[in-house]
């Protein structure tokens, strides 16, 4: 691929080509559409758009932004827009929870992909929705202070989507997602002030390169016949703002193995066109193998391999627990966060000792891990409690979290295959002497979950959240219920389990009060 110099000297890849738009399909001076096919699109995207998701975040930090800028909507009516396809020069003064720069240029917010605050950047008008403009990233003029292009570690940074802050010192990295999680509260969890405790600083990944244990490259299919002569399929990740794919040869947040795995799945595509009639996605999964320097088994040399059968097993250690699972089921994809997280999330299942003086009141010595997956935090905290149980609605699933729990010798353990509608059903003792871990996926718990988990009233819950969004949605929901108005957020913090990207874990810990 071909770059071009940044305007402070450092080489960014080469920026994609867009095709120019008919002249319907020009916008008026007043930011909003001519074209009544272009409104029934932008009203479509907006009821597609998921709750808590990309778009959603997006734009209350839009609307935020402007309403610093005083008058939101005028700003927005009156923004005179320059036309699509042109080049203009951007300010960039604030960096959304999406990790997309915003700009301010006559009197409208404009997103900027791969810029940071105090960046000056040259950019390519491509469209104007209601709310904002997109650009694409060209080049720096004048960098901010804080940009360091010298922290780049990935040629297609630049294009690629999957990265958005490789910039940034990764002090700043964990900086800004501390005010994600801030923002995710401020925004989607309309509660009383003084009610939740100061966000704590983010977590640090030990490693910000070469973590990812799974990568999930993929392609498009040929559109008839097949692949024609020399015709070839790009084989990577979508290019950003884009729904083509961008040909990429590696990917150095991926681990060592799946790096390795990702050439030699590269190369048996192309080698073998002719087996595809259409696109795929290829599954890149570590699987590590211990194997014993010594017959007491103190010490061990670890084999890494990468898996890409979907339902192969694959193993994972954190720190001593093995664990095993289909290549395809979901696992934390940055194993060398996991031994700190793991300890974090054991550490929280007992009351503060402070709180226990106070109350009078013993520990829980239960523990009831919901969405347990493969057993994840069954396992690792099952020593905390004298006796834990798994539950979730998938049979395969508690499958091998049973088998794991064996593996690795936890005997206080037992999973069930709960249904949605009474996932607490089958547990045999009281909430009140119980703490609950709920780690539910992106969109959070359903509000079945919520109501379920309100009778049950754990004395602690530690609710773990891939999506703080959704996270601070649910607490809302929790402390508004009229048992959870009962409970008090000792904590909220957030892991970096994805450093380099805008994603962010968050772990919020709860107390039933007496």
């Amino acid at each position: 691929m071909e770059s071009a110099p940044s305007g402070n000297g450092t080489t960014l890849p080469e920026k994609r080509k867009f095709r120019q738009p008919r002249a319907e399909q020009q916008p008026s001076k007043k930011g909003r559409f001519d074209n009544k096919k272009q409104q029934k699109q932008a009203k479509k995207a907006k009821a597609k758009a998921k709750e808590g998701g990309t778009e959603e975040v997006l734009g209350i930090d839009i609307k935020n932004f402007l309403a610093s800028h005083n008058d939101a909507e005028a700003v927005v009516e009156n923004a005179e827009l320059p036309e699509e396809f042109s080049e203009i020069e951007l300010e960039v003064e604030e960096l959304s929870s999406t990790g997309d720069g915003l700009a301010l240029h006559g009197g409208r917010a404009y997103v900027v992909p791969f810029s940071i605050p105090g960046d000056r950047v040259k950019v390519k008008v491509i469209r104007h929705q209601e709310t904002h403009s997109v650009v694409d990233f060209l080049s720096v003029v004048r960098p901010s202070p804080d940009r360091d292009d010298s922290l780049i570690g990935c040629k297609y940074f630049g294009s690629c989507s999957g990265c958005q802050l490789q910039m940034l010192s990764y002090d700043k990295q964990l900086a800004h997602k501390k005010r994600v999680v801030e923002k995710a509260y401020e925004h989607f969890a309309d509660l009383p002030e003084g009610i939740l405790p100061p966000i704590g600083d983010t977590i640090g990944s030990p490693l910000q390169y070469n973590y990812r244990t799974k990568l999930t490259p993929h392609f498009d299919g040929p559109r008839k016949g097949g692949f024609q002569g020399d015709q070839k399929p790009e084989i990577g990740f979508n290019l950003k703002g884009q729904r083509r794919v961008l040909d990429i040869e590696d990917c150095p947040i991926g681990v060592d193995s799946v790096r390795e795995g990702f050439t030699t799945s590269r190369a048996d595509v192309l080698n073998n066109l002719g087996k595809y009639k259409r696109g795929a996605t290829l599954l890149l999964r570590e699987s590590t193998k211990r194997i014993p320097d010594s017959e007491d088994l103190s010490t061990f040399t670890e084999k890494k391999l990468c898996i890409t059968d979907p339902k192969a097993t694959t193993t994972e250690y954190v720190d001593n627990f093995k664990f095993d699972s289909p290549a395809g089921a979901f696992f934390q994809n940055n194993n060398s966060i996991l031994p700190t997280f793991t300890a974090y999330i054991r550490d929280n299942l007992s009351l503060p000792v402070s709180s226990q003086a106070e109350s009078n009141t013993e520990p829980p010595k239960y523990l009831v891990d919901a969405y347990c997956g493969s057993g994840l935090f069954t396992v690792t905290c099952g020593s905390a409690v004298q006796k834990a149980i798994g539950v979730d609605i998938s049979p395969d699933s508690i499958a091998y979290a049973t088998r794991n729990a064996k593996e690795n010798g936890i005997t206080n353990a037992t999973f069930i295959a709960g249904t949605a509608e009474k996932i607490f059903g089958d547990i045999d003792f009281p909430g009140s002497k119980a703490s609950c871990i709920i780690d539910p996926p992106r969109k959070g718990c359903d509000e079945l979950f919520l109501e379920q988990l309100m009778v049950f009233k754990p004395k602690r819950i530690v609710y773990v959240s891939c999506n703080v969004h959704t996270q601070a949605r649910d607490l809302e929901y929790i402390l508004k219920h009229e048992t959870g108005q009962k409970y008090k957020v000792d904590s909220i913090r957030g892991f970096d389990f994805f450093p380099q990207t805008h994603h962010v874990e968050s772990v919020a810990v709860l107390t039933l009060a007496d």
